[in-house]
C-alpha cells in the first residue's frame, strides 16, 4: 500500500513508512499559567520550526482556552494510523485533556494548521456523570474511530485508572471503555497492541496526593503507583497486575511500534529504572528491570539522595532507539535497543538540571559524573529546569524537549521555572553510530511570552509522531 494512495486514511501504513514522511514545520505545545500567579488561561501554542522559515523558533499563534486553571498537559488525534485504512478518516482535531480541571477541548487544526481554532470543549460534568471519573490524562485514537482518554481519579480525586470514551465524530461521551466497576486502582499513561489483544495502563498516584506537591511522606505511605495493568483488548478488563521491582511512579508506556511485538518500555520516575514488559510463552505477561539510573548523593536539597527522575521515554519508529529525560538529573539519553533485554548507552547531554556547577546543591557522591555539569546557556539565555517531555522527528534525526513537568512540582524542584518560564530546545541525533548534540541556534523562550512566564509542555506535530501513532 503506497503512501501516497488516493484513498487512505490518516498517517502511515507502518512505523517504517512514516520515517519516511515530511519534515515537521509546525510543533504544537500547550502551555500552563496554573500556579504561575499569571491569571490568564492556559493556551495552545503553535512553533515554527521550519528552518527555512522567516518565523523560525518563534511562537506564530496562541490559543487561549475559555477557562482559568485548567492544566492543560499531554494531547492525542482524533484519529491516527490506526485508522489508516479508512479513508473517510482525517487527522482535523487535537484533544487537550486537562490534568486538573477535567475538562476535554477539542481543537480544529483542520482548517488552518498555523491559526488553530476551538472546536469543542467536552466540560468536566459530563465526564463526571457518564463516566465518575475526572483528571484527565492520555488520549488515544482507536481503529474503530472512537477516541479513548486515561483518568487518574474519580470527580473527587482519589486514585481511580479508568478510561473514557469519547465518539470520534461528535465528541459526545459515550461512557467507560472498561466494564463498570472494572477500572484500576490508579491510572496515567496507556499503549493498546490489538495483534496481541493487550493494553497495558500504568500508574502515577491519586490527584489528591499530587495535586499540591510531592510529599516524600507519601511515598513511604504506599501512596504512589508501583504496578503495571495488562488488559484483555477485546474484553476491556485487567488481566493482570504486574508489580515492579525497583519501579516507583511508572509513568510513561512504550510498546515497540512494530503492531507484532509483544514487548515495550516503561520508565518509571522516581525509582528511576526502566522496566521492559513482554509477553511470555504461555500468553501470560513479565516486566523485567533493563535500566538503572543511579541516585546521587547530596547536599541542599530536600532528600540526601536525588533520583534522576526519569519523565519521558520514546522510541524511535524503527524500534532501535530509546530515549528519555533525568528531569532531576538534567540529562537526556539515547540508548540502543536492538537487544531490547540489554539496553546500550549510545548518547548522554545535560541540559539543565538540579546539580549543576554554582547552583545550591553540593554533590558528595556519584557513581557516574566526575564532576558536576556546567549550567546549560543558550543563545545568551541560561535554562531554567531539566529537560522533560521530548518529541522526535519521524526520520529520527531531531529530538525536541521541554522543560516543565507539571506546574505544582515546577514550582516546588525548580523555582527558577515559574518566574523565568520554560525553554523548547532541539537536539541533532547521529542514527548513524548513536549520539546527541545540541542545536545552539535553537531556542524558543517562552519567558518572553506576551502575558508572562509560561510553562510549555508535550509536544505534537500535525501528522502525528512517534508517541502519538499506534499501528494495528
Amino acid at each position: 500500500m503506497a503512501t501516497k494512495c488516493e484513498k487512505c486514511g490518516p498517517g502511515y501504513p507502518t512505523p517504517l513508512e512514516a520515517m519516511k514522511g515530511p519534515r515537521e514545520e509546525i510543533i504544537y505545545l500547550p502551555c500552563i499559567y496554573r500556579n504561575t500567579g499569571i491569571e490568564a488561561p492556559d493556551y495552545l501554542a503553535t512553533v515554527d520550526v521550519d528552518p527555512k522559515s522567516p518565523h523560525y523558533c518563534q511562537v506564530i499563534h496562541r490559543l487561549p482556552m475559555p477557562n482559568l486553571k485548567d492544566e492543560l498537559h499531554h494531547s492525542g488525534w482524533n484519529t491516527c494510523s490506526s485508522c489508516f485504512g479508512d479513508s473517510t478518516k482525517s487527522r482535523t482535531k487535537l484533544m487537550l485533556p486537562c490534568l486538573m480541571s477535567s475538562r476535554i477541548y477539542v481543537v480544529d487544526v483542520g482548517s488552518e494548521p498555523r491559526a488553530p481554532k476551538l472546536h469543542k470543549v467536552i466540560e468536566a460534568e459530563d465526564i463526571h456523570a457518564k463516566c465518575d471519573l475526572g483528571y484527565v490524562h492520555t488520549s488515544h485514537c482507536l481503529a474503530s474511530g472512537e477516541v479513548m482518554v486515561s483518568s487518574l481519579g474519580d470527580p473527587k480525586g482519589n486514585g481511580k485508572g479508568g478510561f473514557v470514551l469519547l465518539d470520534g465524530e461528535t465528541f459526545e461521551v459515550k461512557g467507560t471503555w472498561e466494564r463498570p466497576g472494572g477500572a484500576a486502582p490508579m491510572g496515567y499513561d496507556f499503549w493498546y497492541q490489538p495483534r496481541h489483544n493487550v493494553m497495558i495502563s500504568s500508574e502515577w498516584a491519586a490527584p489528591n496526593v499530587f495535586r499540591d506537591g510531592f510529599n516524600p511522606a507519601d511515598v513511604e505511605a504506599g501512596l504512589y503507583g508501583s504496578h503495571l495493568h495488562v488488559w484483555d483488548w477485546q474484553r476491556h478488563e485487567i488481566v493482570q497486575t504486574l508489580p515492579l521491582q525497583e519501579g516507583l511512579i511508572p509513568l510513561e508506556v512504550r510498546f515497540l511500534h512494530n503492531p507484532d511485538a509483544a514487548q515495550g518500555f516503561v520508565g518509571c520516575a522516581l525509582s528511576s529504572t526502566i522496566q521492559r514488559f513482554y509477553k511470555n510463552q504461555g500468553g501470560t505477561w513479565s516486566v523485567e528491570k533493563v535500566i538503572q539510573v543511579p541516585p546521587k548523593k547530596v547536599k541542599g536539597w530536600m532528600l540526601p539522595e536525588m533520583p534522576g527522575l526519569i519523565t519521558d521515554i520514546l522510541l524511535s519508529l524503527d524500534d532501535r532507539f530509546l530515549y528519555f529525560s533525568n528531569w532531576l538529573h538534567g540529562d537526556l539519553r539515547q540508548y540502543d535497543i536492538s537487544d531490547p533485554q540489554r539496553p546500550r548507552l549510545t548518547g548522554q547531554l545535560f541540559l539543565g538540571g538540579s546539580i549543576v556547577k554554582g547552583g545550591p546543591v553540593q554533590m558528595l557522591e556519584d557513581q557516574e559524573l566526575k564532576s558536576q555539569p556546567e549550567p546549560l546557556v543558550v543563545k545568551g539565555k541560561r535554562v531554567p529546569g531539566g529537560p522533560q517531555m521530548i518529541q522526535l522527528s519521524l526520520d529520527g534525526k531531531r529530538l525536541y524537549v521541554t522543560t516543565s513537568l507539571y506546574s505544582a512540582w515546577d514550582k516546588q524542584f525548580y523555582p527558577d521555572l515559574i518566574r523565568e518560564g520554560s525553554v523548547m530546545l532541539q537536539i541533532d541525533v547521529d542514527t548513524v553510530k548513536g549520539g546527541l548534540k545540541l542545536n545552539p541556534n535553537f531556542l524558543v523562550d517562552f519567558g518572553k511570552e506576551p502575558l508572562g512566564p509560561a510553562l510549555a509542555h508535550e509536544l505534537r506535530y500535525p501528522g502525528g509522531d512517534c508517541s502519538s501513532d499506534i499501528w494495528v
